[in-house]
């Protein structure tokens, strides 16, 4: 946790800035770092080229800059004692970055996604939006769900944060202004959805059990969907 790095990231936006890319889109979640993009920082050579770009950077949290380690680290298999450090390198990077850089990452709503990675790139010029945006605008997504009578979306496990800026959440915003049927296929359910009532669900857990929902994805969600749409 204390060790592990940004730099490749960096290096393939430095990469990017080479072969001429007008527009970058670096996608976070998922990592095993909280170094606050410093290795990343390091990686491209000559950083004031972003300038030049359009940048973006999705993310689907709200974590601000320090909060990274308290919130992400231990997930990472970081102890109480190296949370305790990385939140202060934390703390020192977002001073450094606003001495360099001039800008406050600490107050940049989603900052701390990707152990800091947010933050160290919006300090470069980038700008931070929800993925789900970034990718609905790239495939015209409002447009299609328009000309839709159903959408069917997924989830591996359905339950409150499904609806706090992932997938689910944001399909359900855009159904909702267009008026178009939603379904969900979830892995498994934990969340009262009484109060969905415009969303149908089909649990795969509930419907196959655990084992073979779990051994036999594709089968489980062929299934599913086609008794789903034999009853519509």
């Amino acid at each position: 946790p204390l060790d592990a790095t940004t730099q490749g990231t960096g290096e393939l936006i430095d990469k990017a800035l080479n072969e001429g890319a007008k527009k970058i889109i670096v996608c976070l979640g998922g990592s095993a770092t909280t170094d606050g993009g410093l290795g990343a920082l390091r990686a491209i050579s000559t950083p004031a080229r972003l300038r030049a770009v359009e940048f973006l950077v999705a993310c689907d949290v709200d974590t601000y800059f320090t909060d990274a380690a308290k919130v992400f680290a231990p997930q990472k298999g970081a102890s109480k004692s190296q949370v305790t450090m990385l939140t202060g390198r934390l703390e020192r990077l977002a001073q450094m970055y606003e001495s360099e850089y001039g800008i406050a990452v600490n107050d940049i709503p989603g900052s701390g996604a990707a152990g800091g990675l947010a933050g160290a790139l919006a300090a470069l010029g980038a700008t931070l939006m929800p993925g789900f945006d970034i990718v609905a605008e790239e495939v015209e997504f409002y447009d299609a769900i328009r000309a839709t009578d159903l959408v069917i979306t997924g989830e591996g496990l359905l339950d409150e944060t499904s609806f706090d800026g992932k997938v689910v959440g944001s399909v359900h915003e855009y159904t909702q202004n267009s008026k178009t049927k939603m379904a969900v296929i979830a892995g498994d359910v934990d969340i009262d959805m009484s109060s969905y009532t415009d969303i149908d669900v089909m649990n795969l857990t509930a419907q196959f059990g655990a084992e073979l929902s779990m051994q036999q994805v594709l089968r489980c969600v062929e299934d599913a969907t086609r008794l789903y749409l034999q009853k519509k």
